[in-house]
C-alpha cells in the first residue's frame, strides 16, 4: 500500500520534508531477483500481457477505497491525513500508478527505488506494514481473477503470467518492507545520535554547575539519574534516597527524612542542612525535592536538587546583623530592640502576673564630649560605655543603642519589677561611675534613666518607650539618676505642642513670676536667705510648675533667656530687700544646659552689675550630675564664680554620685539633703543615718549644710539635733510671692 505523497514544503512526520538524503545503503534489487527466480521469461511475459493488466486493473479502485475506509485504525490515518490537507483521491491514483510500473515488468534500479521510496514514506506517515500486507493481498486477488478470466489471455500462458504477478508483488513487498524497517533504523539511529550529543552536552553543562541533581525511582527505591557533580561530591556512592546521607550533620537528619516523607506524599519541600566535609568547615546546602505524580495521584519519581549555600546564609546573616545591630557599639539596634520588647510583652501577656521592666539612658553632656573629642573619639567613648552596660545586664535583657548617646534596656519577666528595676538602674549608674581614660583625659560619665513598667505604665512597645523617654527627660531635669515613669508629671503630647508655641512669647507678655521660700538658721532662728522658684501664670492654664514646661524650653533654647531672666529679677529683688535694711541673699537652680552654656559666667556678673548688688548675695544650686557632666568645666566655672563671690550649692545631695574626691577637690559652699531623706527620718533610722552621715561630710568639708522639704515638728527637732545648719520647707514657709514674703519677713522678725 503506497503511502499518501507528501504536500510541497511541509514537514513530514520525524523531522524530514519532502525526499531524504539516504545516508546508507540502498536496497538491491538483483537479490529479490535471485531469491524469487524473477528471470527475463517473466518479464517478457508481463511486457507482453501489460495492456490487458492495467485494463484489468482499473476495476480495483472501489476496492481500495473500501479497503481504506473500512479498517478503522487506517481510516483514522486516512482523515488524519485529509484534515492536514492531504487528498484521498491522489492516494488511490498514487497506488495505481506504483501498480502500473509493477504490471509493467521493469526490474532496473529505478524501479526499485521506487519501491524503496515507498516503503520510506509509509513510515514517515504512520502506514504500518501489515497495512500493506492486506493491499498486496487484494490486489493480488484482483490479478489472480484478471488472469483466470480475461480471454485476451492465452490458456496456455495463465499459470506462467500468474506466477510471474506473484513474483513481482512479492518482491515489491520484500522492498518497501524492508525499506520501511531501514527508515526506522536509520531515524533512531540519528535520533540516537542526536540525543546522544544532547546527552553530551547535557553532561558537560551539569558537569560544572555548583548544584548536585539526581532523581529517585519511588517503586524500587533507587536513583535512576545523577549529574556528574552528585557522583563527584559522592564518590560514586550513591545511596538511595539522599545520596551521602552520612554527610548531613546528625542533628539534621531528622528533618530530612521528615521532608522526605513529606515528598513521596506529593508536596514539594525545600530546607536547609548542615552537611559535614573533611575541611572540618560549617557548610549548609539548600535542598529542594519536586515530586512528579501519575493522574491518580501517586508519586511516581522525585526530582532533587542541593546546592551549597554556605556564603549565601553568611551574606544573609551579616545581612540580618546589618540590619539589626548598631554599626557603632556592636549592640542590638532601635529595630531589634523593639523587636525584643514585642516578645517579652507577648510573653508575658500569656503569664498572668508577669511584668517587664522598660528603661531609657542618655549619657548627660555627651555632646560637649563628641565636640571635645571629635567624632571618632566619640564613637570610642559610646563603645566604652556599652561594654560597662553590658556586663550589668543578663543574657536574657536586651541593651541596645538607639541612636546618638541614648540607650534602651528591656528587663523581661521580672518578679518585684520595681526593686528589679531600681537595682539595675543603680548598677548602671555603678559601672559609669569609674572615669574613662581617653586620649590622656579623664572623662566622668553619668547619665539619666527614666523607667517604664508593663502593664502600669502601658501595654504596648512605642507607649512604655515614650513614658521611659519622659521619665529620664524629667530625671535629666531634676538631675536625679533615675525616675520611674508618673502620669500626673509629664505633659501629655497636646500640651507640649502647646506650650511650644506659647513659650516664645511668654517672656514678653511678662508672664513669668518668682516665688521664694526662705532658709532659716536653726541656731539663731534668722533668715540666711531665700530660694527664688520659678513659676510660669499661664493664660489658659493658670500657674504652671517648672517640671512642666523647663524641658520644653530647654528643647526649644530658651532655657538661656529664662535663666538670665531669672537673674535680673531674683538679684534685682534682693537689692530691694537690703533698701528696706534686710539681707536676704537669693539661690536660684541653673540647669544642666545652663550650667554648661557658654557665657554662663558672663551674664552672672552682668546681673551683678545691673542689680548693684556684691556676688555675696548670690547663691548658685546646681545638681551633682550636672557637675560630674564635665568635672574640668565644672571645676573652672566653680573658680570663676568664687572669684565674683557667688556661692555654689549642690542641690539633692545623696541622690547621686556623692564622691568625695570631687568634693574635696571644687570651691562649693553649700550640701542641700534632698527631701526623700527627710520625709521618713523620724521613723527610719537608715534615712536618718544618712543625714547624720550628709551633716558631718558638710561640716568637715567647710560647707554649710541646708536640708529642704521639711514638713513637720518631728522632723525639724530631729534635724536641730542633728546639728543641720539651715532649714527650708513648708513647716517653715510655703513658697510666697514678693508681697507675701515682705509680710513675713516683717513678721518674723
Amino acid at each position: 500500500m503506497p503511502a499518501p505523497p507528501k504536500k510541497k514544503g511541509r514537514q513530514a512526520k520525524g523531522g524530514r520534508a519532502g525526499a531524504r538524503k539516504r545516508t546508507s545503503t540502498p536496497v538491491v534489487g538483483k537479490e529479490y531477483n535471485y531469491v524469487l527466480q524473477l528471470g527475463e521469461d517473466d518479464v517478457a511475459l508481463l511486457q507482453r500481457y501489460r495492456d490487458v493488466l492495467v485494463q484489468g486493473a482499473a476495476g480495483f479502485a472501489q476496492t481500495t477505497y473500501n479497503y481504506l475506509f473500512d479498517n478503522p485504525d487506517i481510516a483514522d490515518v486516512m482523515y488524519a491525513y485529509e484534515r492536514d490537507g492531504g487528498n484521498v483521491g491522489a492516494l488511490v491514483r498514487g497506488q495505481f500508478e506504483h501498480l502500473l510500473h509493477l504490471l509493467g515488468g521493469r526490474l532496473d534500479e529505478s524501479e526499485t527505488l521506487a519501491s524503496e521510496t515507498v516503503g520510506r514514506s509509509h513510515y514517515h506517515h504512520g502506514v504500518r506494514p501489515v497495512w500493506s500486507l492486506g493491499a498486496y493481498r487484494l490486489f493480488l486477488d484482483h490479478l489472480q481473477q484478471l488472469v483466470a478470466s480475461d480471454p485476451q489471455i492465452e490458456h496456455d500462458d495463465r499459470e506462467a503470467l500468474e506466477s510471474a504477478l506473484v513474483k513481482m508483488v512479492f518482491r515489491d513487498i520484500g522492498i518497501t518492507t524492508e525499506a520501511y524497517w531501514r527508515e526506522a533504523v536509520e531515524q533512531l539511529t540519528e535520533q540516537r545520535d542526536v540525543l546522544g550529543k544532547e546527552q553530551n552536552l547535557a553532561d558537560e553543562l551539569l558537569g560544572n554547575i555548583p548544584q548536585l541533581l539526581w532523581t529517585v525511582d519511588i517503586e524500587t527505591n533507587r536513583i535512576t539519574y545523577a549529574s556528574p557533580g552528585t557522583l563527584n561530591f559522592c564518590g560514586g556512592e550513591l545511596e538511595a534516597p539522599i545520596p551521602c546521607f552520612y554527610r548531613v550533620n546528625g542533628a539534621q537528619r531528622e528533618r530530612v527524612l521528615t521532608a522526605w516523607q513529606q515528598v513521596i506524599d506529593g508536596e514539594p519541600v525545600q530546607l536547609e542542612v548542615q552537611v559535614d566535609l573533611s575541611d572540618g568547615d560549617e557548610h549548609w546546602f539548600r535542598l529542594a525535592m519536586y515530586p512528579v505524580a501519575n493522574r491518580r495521584g501517586r508519586v511516581l519519581r522525585v526530582h532533587c536538587l542541593m546546592e551549597d549555600v554556605t556564603e549565601l546564609r553568611s551574606d544573609r546573616k551579616r545581612l540580618e546583623q546589618m540590619s539589626t545591630t548598631d554599626d557603632v557599639t556592636g549592640l542590638a539596634n532601635r529595630t531589634l530592640w523593639y523587636d525584643r520588647l514585642s516578645s517579652a510583652l507577648a510573653v508575658a501577656r500569656r503569664n498572668p502576673g508577669a511584668s517587664v521592666a522598660v528603661m531609657m539612658l542618655d549619657i548627660n553632656q555627651f555632646k560637649v564630649y563628641n565636640e571635645s573629642l571629635g567624632h571618632r573619639g566619640g564613637d570610642e567613648l559610646l563603645r566604652r560605655i556599652a561594654r560597662r552596660l553590658n556586663k550589668v545586664v543578663r543574657d536574657s535583657d536586651t541593651l541596645a543603642r538607639l541612636g546618638g548617646d541614648e540607650f534602651g534596656i528591656v528587663l523581661p519577666l521580672v518578679q518585684d519589677v520595681d526593686k528589679a528595676a531600681e537595682r539595675v538602674a543603680r548598677q548602671v549608674i555603678a559601672s559609669l561611675a569609674e572615669p574613662f581614660a581617653l586620649d590622656d583625659k579623664e572623662l566622668c560619665v553619668s547619665a539619666s534613666i527614666g523607667i517604664a513598667v508593663y502593664p502600669q505604665h502601658g501595654e504596648d512597645p512605642h507607649s512604655l518607650a515614650s513614658h521611659a523617654d519622659s521619665a529620664m527627660y524629667r530625671a535629666k531635669w531634676n538631675a536625679a539618676p533615675f525616675l520611674f515613669y508618673e502620669a500626673d508629671t509629664i505633659p501629655s503630647a497636646r500640651e507640649h505642642l502647646q506650650f511650644s508655641g506659647q513659650l516664645h512669647g511668654a517672656l514678653e507678655r511678662d508672664e513669668f513670676e518668682l516665688v521664694y521660700q526662705p532658709k532659716v538658721d536653726m541656731a539663731s532662728g534668722q533668715i540666711r536667705g531665700a530660694e527664688a522658684l520659678l513659676r510660669w501664670r499661664h493664660p489658659q492654664q493658670g500657674l504652671v510648675m517648672p517640671k512642666r514646661f523647663v524641658p520644653v524650653a530647654e528643647q526649644l533654647g530658651m532655657i538661656t533667656p529664662i535663666t538670665d531672666w531669672v537673674l535680673s529679677h531674683a538679684l534685682a529683688q534682693s537689692r530691694g530687700w537690703q533698701g528696706n535694711g534686710v539681707q536676704v541673699p537669693v539661690s536660684i537652680n541653673v540647669s544642666a544646659r545652663s550650667f554648661q552654656a557658654p557665657g554662663l559666667l558672663e551674664r552672672v556678673e552682668r546681673a551683678l552689675e545691673q542689680a548693684g548688688v556684691p556676688g555675696s548675695q548670690l547663691e548658685i544650686e546646681i545638681t551633682e550630675g550636672t557637675l560630674m557632666a564635665d568635672l574640668g568645666r565644672g571645676a573652672e566655672i566653680l573658680g570663676r564664680l568664687r572669684e565674683l563671690g557667688v556661692s555654689v550649692a549642690i542641690d539633692d545631695f545623696g541622690t547621686g554620685y556623692s564622691s568625695l574626691a570631687y568634693l574635696k577637690r571644687l570651691p562649693i559652699n553649700t550640701l542641700k539633703i534632698d527631701q526623700s531623706f527627710l520625709e521618713d527620718m523620724d521613723t527610719n533610722t537608715q534615712d536618718a543615718a544618712i543625714v547624720r552621715s550628709i551633716i558631718d561630710l558638710g561640716h568637715n568639708l567647710g560647707c554649710t549644710v541646708v536640708a529642704e522639704g521639711v514638713e513637720n515638728q518631728a522632723v525639724l527637732d530631729r534635724l536641730q539635733a542633728l546639728g543641720c545648719d539651715l532649714v527650708q520647707g513648708f513647716h517653715i514657709s510655703k513658697p510666697l510671692d514678693v508681697d507675701r514674703f515682705g509680710h513675713w519677713l516683717i513678721q518674723a522678725h
